[in-house]
């Protein structure tokens, strides 16, 4: 595979990689990093790539597994759950709805917030996102309809405390 090849097949899934590995790691900086090494591990075995059949789904599981690697060694998940526990507690009433969805997808098991990032937010089909986590088709579904349903239980009671707060102004 030449460079113009790679560029072609390879290149043109770094911004989705980005993402899928932001939504992971959750620091710009060490998602940047990580998407430019995995893109030099994949520039390295360029030959051995026409080989695989679904190129980008095969980036994407090269993201996911760096990603999970980086965090098993510096234990950012323990830290950042910690963190974010607290930031949301401390926040009574969070100014965008997207940010609080957003904080809620990152309060959600390991599995649901990679599922649902790829089927929500990167629009994956159900067999892509099998092949990226390596998971079955009713596993994938099932950690998908879980993950929404805590989301909308959680939204549900966040605007219904909202309305009565709002109600009690009225009066």
């Amino acid at each position: 595979m030449n460079q113009d090849t790679f560029k072609n097949t390879v290149f043109v899934f770094k911004d989705k990689m980005y993402r899928f590995a932001k939504s992971i790691l959750t620091d710009s900086d060490e998602a940047y990093d990580l998407v430019q090494e995995v893109m030099m591990k994949l520039w390295q075995m360029r030959d051995e790539l026409m080989r695989i059949g679904n190129i980008e789904a095969f980036a994407m599981r090269c993201v996911r597994n760096d990603a999970m690697n980086k965090i098993k060694r510096t234990k950012i998940v323990q830290l950042y759950h910690n963190t974010l526990v607290e930031e949301v507690e401390g926040e009574r009433y969070p100014s965008l709805t997207k940010e609080l969805i957003e904080q809620l997808i990152n309060k959600l098991p390991e599995k649901q917030q990679l599922v649902m990032h790829l089927r929500d937010i990167e629009e994956y089909e159900i067999s892509e996102i099998c092949e990226v986590t390596l998971m079955e088709e009713n596993a994938v579904r099932v950690n998908l309809m879980r993950a929404r349903q805590k989301i909308r239980g959680q939204l549900q009671k966040i605007f219904d405390y909202e309305k009565r707060q709002i109600k009690g102004i009225g009066r």
